[in-house]
């Protein structure tokens, strides 16, 4: 069996493992696999070719783990208008409690809406950023 082959043979291998695991660490393996099976066919000795893969998998993989950490992640599901449908919504705040909470009438029933932590309270309209248990954390709009 060529040296290609089987390097073709794990890189689809890692690519099949990766759509059952749904990491996109294990594409960038494959990636760097296929590197090494393009560096067979070009005739390369086999630490080349081993050093290759690790080269490129292990960069690829790298770089994908510093762009997924510059990116924001999800928002939590307390804040996710497709999981909460407050979410988004306004009400209004006529005057704030001395612990920091306001008692405010929401979809017919009295609801306790907080601040966030360091925010000065403010009377007025306030949308619902999240709901943290049973109370309304609300920004002033």
């Amino acid at each position: 069996m060529e040296e290609s082959t089987l390097w073709w043979l794990l890189a689809g291998a890692t690519v099949g493992m990766e759509l059952m695991l749904g990491t996109f660490y294990l594409l960038m393996v494959a990636v760097g696999l296929a590197a090494a099976a393009v560096a067979a066919h070009v005739g390369m000795p086999m630490p080349g070719q081993i050093v290759t893969a690790a080269l490129v998998g292990g960069g690829a993989v790298v770089v994908w783990y510093f762009i997924k950490k510059k990116r924001p992640g999800d928002p939590s599901p307390r804040a996710d208008r497709s999981v909460n449908l407050d979410v988004g919504e306004t009400l209004l705040i006529e005057s704030w409690n001395p612990d920091g909470t306001a008692t405010v009438q929401y979809r017919g029933a009295a609801w306790t809406a907080i601040h966030r932590p360091g925010v000065h309270p403010s009377t007025g309209m306030h949308r619902v950023a999240e709901l943290v248990g049973n109370r309304l954390l609300v920004d002033p709009l």
